[in-house]
């Protein structure tokens, strides 16, 4: 990957002319099957664009109630929109038609004009599902939310960040989870292992209209080919090695269930994340103490721990990690106690 960031042939990407920040929107786009893609530094702005590109300042927009557009992306939503959240429950970040009818499906009364509410221009999914755990939307149930989304007249967008993973581990092409969504956010710096960029995939119309957008909130390269080679090489070379990830996800889920003090059950382990909860254990002090014996996992609330696996683990980290996290809860144990 790095030789081809060093080779990458480049130009200035404000002006359209880098040929491979070209290249990786053109296979981007083939794989999703999409007209037209953008390159843009972080998936966060391929979502924030999207977004943007179907809502004006005062719509609503329908997000599941833990989704990254809402929770982990700086409120941005209302701040580069203008837009209201409204939310929707969910089981592990998956959601059904039922619960979409419940917000958006109501009609105008005499009583209560449509004027008084904000319209609901937008439904969001998000595929993996980061605070679900990396779950995987099963392609039914998404065509069926997708189907009564479009009866109410709204617009589609899909934070796929790891869509990678989801048809990794069910063997769908991304094309078909991709196929009911207007707008599709795709990432390259998960486990594809690219160092930087995400692209947002949808029709020629609507990328053109995202190129303003992605200009207005600063994300115009110039010499972006660099970055993007690593991009197209982890498309090219690294897509298929995905499901190494979720194999040592499940070996580690299985080992974490073992433990005592650990809460999980590891057959909700679908992709390469892995999340779980501390008995009695405040999160921030095991990440600290972890961190000092080698292992990188993130805090997610008071006891919840988030764990995601990435290219170029073997079984024998997997072993080495489980063998700190046990050393680790028995040196805390006494404190919880």
């Amino acid at each position: 990957m790095r030789e081809a960031m060093a080779n990458a042939e480049v130009g200035d990407d404000v002006y359209g002319d880098d040929p491979t920040v070209k290249a990786l929107e053109a296979e981007t786009a083939r794989l999703l099957g999409k007209q037209d893609a953008v390159y843009m530094p972080t998936g966060t702005m391929t979502n924030q664009v999207g977004i943007r590109t179907h809502t004006q300042p005062g719509d609503a927009v329908l997000v599941e109630q833990s989704a990254h557009v809402y929770l982990l992306e700086g409120g941005a939503i209302s701040a580069f929109s203008g837009a209201l959240p409204r939310l929707l429950p969910s089981r592990r970040g998956i959601f059904g038609a039922e619960e979409v009818l419940a917000v958006a499906g109501g009609r105008a009364h005499p009583f209560f004009p449509a004027t008084v509410s904000p319209p609901i221009r937008l439904l969001c999914v998000e595929n993996t599902h980061n605070n679900g755990g990396g779950s995987v939307w099963p392609l039914d149930e998404l065509r069926a939310v997708t189907q009564t989304a479009r009866e109410l007249g709204l617009a589609l967008h899909m934070d796929g960040a790891r869509l990678w993973h989801a048809s990794a581990a069910t063997g769908i092409p991304e094309a078909d989870y991709a196929a009911p969504f207007d707008t599709v956010s795709v990432c390259f710096s998960k486990a594809l292992g690219a160092p930087v960029g995400s692209c947002l995939a949808g029709s020629r119309e609507i990328i053109t209209r995202a190129r303003r957008f992605k200009q207005q909130m600063g994300g115009g390269f110039r010499q972006a080919g660099i970055i993007a080679a690593g991009a197209l090489h982890a498309l090219e070379h690294h897509r298929p090695r995905l499901i190494e990830t979720h194999q040592l996800a499940a070996r580690l889920a299985q080992g974490l269930a073992a433990l005592p003090d650990v809460l999980l059950e590891a057959e909700t382990v679908q992709t390469n994340i892995v999340r779980f909860r501390l008995r009695g254990i405040d999160s921030g002090r095991f990440v600290d103490e972890l961190h000092a014996r080698g292992v990188h996992v993130l805090p997610s609330g008071a006891n919840g721990v988030r764990a995601v696996l990435y290219l170029d683990l073997t079984p024998e980290d997997i072993n080495l990690a489980l063998a700190a996290i046990g050393e680790t809860l028995k040196a805390l144990a006494p404190e919880a106690s």
